[in-house]
């Protein structure tokens, strides 16, 4: 971030912009990965195959938190070293950041495909789903460590405000997922039908080639974060950089998994309703994720701004970001549901063929999606101290929110009111609402009142 930059608001918000329309349309390009697989799998291997997809996803959502919570905290370090200009000290945050993933992916890998049997059917898993979504699962899991070092190293690049890089090679993944899932679902070209678990093979096919290309092309290029000598010499545990990477990733994925095991408690009370209504669960998630890519990508942006504004010692511009990702998140947020209200039916009977499993899907959509606005605005604020290593307090928020208001709502309202399913659509809203209250409360009284400074220095 140069100091032009910091002075000049119009440049400010160019650059902001520059940044975030990478990001947005990464956010978009990947869910039309998955719409499309999604419809494959729908309209070709029928609903319960696009239900065991939606049973399983909570729980491997559980850890995938893990790497999330390393790359949004690697991001942070990374922007405030690039920012203060200290790039050896950077090259050392990626560097141990990728020896921990690595650790960690393997973990994790190993946990996830021995366990998920006993998770599935401890989530209340449709009968008739089980033994599809193990199998899906499993493929997944073994092959996590390279989902996970893919992730992280477009987080790095974000970092250093470099957004289009990483979407371009998710163009490049998008496309060859696409390629890939119709052989392998239908056995096209003398390979054998996978059905199901082809569009696994085709995620882990895509993610693996996406990355070779990647690193070869940040070798080609001399890009700043190329792997080479300067990043593997320090491919090792170094105490004061892991120390400082847990301090943001450990809150970061506390507050995934938290997000995630009440999903699991969720999609927990859905399934008692029938795998029509966990297949409705699943393409309205996956419908959200197009409304919820304002809101992502914009805390993205102001956790990447803030963090180099840190750096750099202009905290001045701080606010300035911070009020500039709101505006933003309510004009494009805004626009997006409102297109999403208008034309719900439509949107939905492109995933399903049921008409019953549309209209439980349409009744979640109505009654959620308004409050992915208020959604978004807490993720800005919360991005804002998260860039700046406050990361305690508006975690601890975020856990309250979902395991006192969230979940404990949702069964109540599903299972002892005439609200039934739409019970649980409810939860949701009101736990946003409670969300902001909470975050922007801290963020007024308490975090305003601090001395901020980057948290490595040389």
């Amino acid at each position: 971030m140069n100091e032009q930059m910091l002075q000049d608001d119009k440049k400010l918000r160019k650059a902001f912009f520059n940044f975030l329309i990478p990001v947005m349309l990464a956010n978009v390009l990947q869910s039309v990965g998955q719409v499309f697989a999604m419809f494959l799998v729908g309209r070709n291997l029928g609903v319960d195959a696009l239900a065991a997809i939606s049973a399983f996803f909570p729980f491997f959502f559980f850890l995938m938190a893990f790497a999330i919570g390393i790359g949004s905290g690697s991001s942070i370090l990374v922007g405030q070293t690039f920012g203060a200009g200290q790039h050896e000290k950077m090259k050392e945050v990626v560097g141990v950041t990728l020896a921990f993933t690595t650790i960690l992916s393997i973990v994790v890998a190993i946990f996830g495909g021995f366990f998920i049997e006993w998770i599935l059917r401890f989530m209340q898993t449709p009968a008739n789903i089980l033994d599809m979504s193990i199998s899906y699962a499993q493929i997944l899991f073994f092959t996590l460590p390279i989902m996970f070092w893919y992730l992280v190293y477009t987080t790095f690049m974000r970092g250093v405000g470099d957004s289009k890089t990483p979407f371009l090679f998710l163009v490049i993944s998008v496309v060859l997922n696409i390629a890939f899932l119709p052989p392998l679902l239908f056995g096209w070209f003398g390979l054998p039908a996978f059905g199901l678990n082809g569009a696994a093979y085709a995620s882990v096919l895509s993610n693996l080639v996406t990355m070779i290309l990647l690193l070869a092309y940040l070798h080609k290029t001399k890009h700043l974060l190329r792997l080479d000598k300067s990043i593997l010499q320090h491919f090792k545990l170094k105490k004061d950089i892991l120390a400082s990477l847990l301090k943001l990733a450990i809150p970061s994925s506390i507050s995934m998994v938290a997000i995630s095991v009440a999903e699991i408690a969720v999609i927990g009370f859905v399934n008692v309703y029938g795998s029509d209504a966990t297949a409705a669960y699943g393409v309205v998630n996956q419908v959200a994720s197009y409304a919820q890519v304002p809101a992502m990508s914009i805390a993205i942006a102001t956790s990447v701004f803030v963090a180099q504004a840190l750096g750099a010692n202009s905290t001045e511009m701080i606010k300035k970001i911070r009020q500039m990702g709101v505006r933003i998140n309510y004009v494009l947020g805004g626009a997006i549901i409102i297109m999403m209200y208008l034309f719900a039916e439509p949107i939905l009977a492109f995933f399903i063929d049921s008409h019953d499993t549309v209209l439980i899907a349409k009744n979640y959509l109505y009654i959620a999606f308004w409050s992915y606005l208020i959604f978004g605005h807490t993720q800005t604020v919360s991005a804002t101290m998260r860039a700046t290593g406050v990361v305690l307090w508006p975690t601890i928020f975020l856990v309250i929110t979902i395991w006192v208001v969230q979940v404990p709502l949702a069964f109540l309202l599903s299972h002892h009111t005439s609200l039934a399913l739409n019970g649980v659509w409810l939860a949701y809203p009101i736990t946003f609402c409670v969300h902001f209250i909470m975050q922007y409360a801290y963020f007024k009284l308490g975090w305003q009142k601090r001395t901020l400074k980057a948290m490595l220095s040389e």
